[in-house]
């Protein structure tokens, strides 16, 4: 069931409804079941992995707080629980991609092998409530949090249908006391999520699903392609990724707010970061900061030697662009931003800046320096192999001698027209003015306070640009489902 089809639209209207109507002690009951409901309406046998993560992680966090003067038994049990958590997700994601790996490592000394994968299918959300199951039972090993006693809340907690197939990854801390809080009603809270699930909509139907076609057609065959086409083609998967996760995480969000639950906030305007620390403290904020509290603090952080922390650094990011895929592409795009970061570190130790002082051209010259960067490091994240993203690259300057013929002939070689070109410049246009402008103010909260007429202007005037530009396909997968 995704976000974006009319069955969505019909289920959380129908939840909506029950659970404001049903009494405080039904509610969960009830949200749990459209959760599983909602889970299983991909693949209802994938429903047993949760349900089994879920058992298990419960499980060892309890047994924990029982233990909790015995340290060897509780690290037995975070052992157990992360073990077979990790176990499941490596199994379903990465089996076949190590099995490839060390078979053509053998080949490569001429040893005797045979390939040997398994014909399975990558379960929808996995690495997201696993990551969640994984936080909370290091939490409790840590002492951080207590085990929850009550089970049906706790699967509630893993399975919350909002965030359970793209995240934002949750911490119990802060999802876990909401399901106990007795909500009422709150017509602001109410539209605020209607605002949020109809911007991320716009995001995706209108920007996304638009400029998805000519990303996949070039990097589809990428071998036709070359020139003015391919850095196209890239900028084009800048920033059709952007709007599909975030639009994605604007939907997750928005359906929380109707009834009344807050999830954290997992995107921040970053293209307009000044630096690949600040992409990232902008970007997919739930797994960035998961990975900074889990991996990189764990391994030492900022508290090691200097050669020692760069180490961690670039550790961190090489596993979470292991995170993203079985595919040495997001590895090797994983392995970029650490080695970019580890270079403004370095930059930074010997380059005191003085924050107080601002200016304007270098400002739009760190903005559009740190956007090409992480565009390059894009190109690794969409092809299909590491061939595929070393031709493009190779050959996107090709022809740059003629450079009106390379740029305008690029173009027409994707088949893109004037009439699709001023839909896409003006929904990208809206995007980024809206981007630029929530940094300093919350534009739904503002629009709350237009009187009547103006509102309703801006609301007419968006719906007819929707329908103008609203793609002729039928509704497509967000990106980060496949993760």
């Amino acid at each position: 069931m995704l976000f974006n089809s009319l069955a969505y639209s019909v289920f959380l209207t129908v939840v909506f409804i029950l659970y404001w109507t049903l009494p405080h002690k039904f509610r969960w009951i009830m949200l749990l079941a459209a959760s599983y409901y909602f889970y299983m309406s991909w693949n209802p046998k994938l429903i047993i992995l949760i349900l089994i993560t879920t058992v298990v992680s419960y499980s060892c966090a309890r047994l924990m707080e029982y233990y909790s003067n015995q340290r060897g038994v509780c690290k037995l049990l975070l052992t157990i629980g992360v073990g077979i958590s990790i176990s499941i997700l490596f199994f379903f994601k990465y089996f076949n991609f190590f099995s490839d790996s060390v078979v053509e490592i053998l080949k490569l000394f001429s040893l005797p092998v045979s390939e040997f994968t398994i014909n399975i299918i990558l379960p929808v959300g996995i690495s997201f409530y696993t990551f969640q199951t994984l936080s909370y039972v290091i939490d409790v090993y840590n002492k951080k949090i207590k085990a929850q006693s009550h089970f049906g809340i706790y699967a509630l907690y893993v399975s919350f249908f909002p965030q359970l197939v793209a995240g934002p990854i949750e911490r119990s801390v802060n999802l876990l006391p909401q399901f106990f809080k007795k909500h009422t009603f709150d017509y602001e809270k109410a539209t605020y999520g209607l605002k949020m699930i109809a911007w991320g909509l716009f995001k995706k139907v209108i920007i996304a699903d638009n400029l998805a076609r000519y990303v996949n057609l070039v990097y589809n065959d990428i071998s036709q392609y070359k020139g003015f086409a391919f850095i196209l083609a890239t900028v084009f998967f800048a920033i059709q990724i952007y709007c599909d996760f975030s639009g994605y995480s604007d939907i997750a969000l928005g359906s929380a707010k109707l009834i009344g639950f807050d999830l954290m906030k997992n995107f921040n305007s970053p293209y307009f970061s000044k630096s690949i620390k600040e992409f990232w403290s902008r970007w997919h904020i739930s797994l960035s900061t998961w990975f900074r509290d889990y991996v990189y603090i764990p391994l030492g952080g900022n508290r090691v030697a200097y050669s020692r922390l760069l180490f961690n650094l670039f550790a961190t990011f090489l596993l979470s662009g292991l995170w993203h895929g079985a595919n040495w592409t997001f590895v090797i795009w994983g392995a970029i931003h650490g080695l970019l970061l580890i270079c403004e570190k370095i930059y930074n130790k010997f380059y005191k800046r003085n924050e107080n002082t601002t200016n304007v051209i270098i400002d739009v010259v760190k903005i559009c320096s740190t956007f090409v960067v992480v565009c390059f490091a894009w190109i690794f994240f969409r092809a299909n192999d590491v061939t595929d993203a070393l031709y493009g690259i190779n050959s996107m300057f090709y022809g740059i001698g003629e450079p009106i013929k390379y740029v305008f002939s690029a173009f027409g070689l994707i088949g893109l027209g004037k009439v699709e070109l001023i839909k896409l410049v003006i929904s990208v246009s809206l995007l980024a003015v809206f981007d630029a402008v929530h940094l300093k103010t919350d534009i739904f909260k503002k629009i709350n306070q237009w009187n009547m007429f103006s509102r309703w202007a801006v609301y007419t005037a968006i719906i007819f640009f929707i329908m103008f530009t609203l793609p002729t396909d039928n509704s497509s997968e967000f990106i980060y489902f496949q993760f």
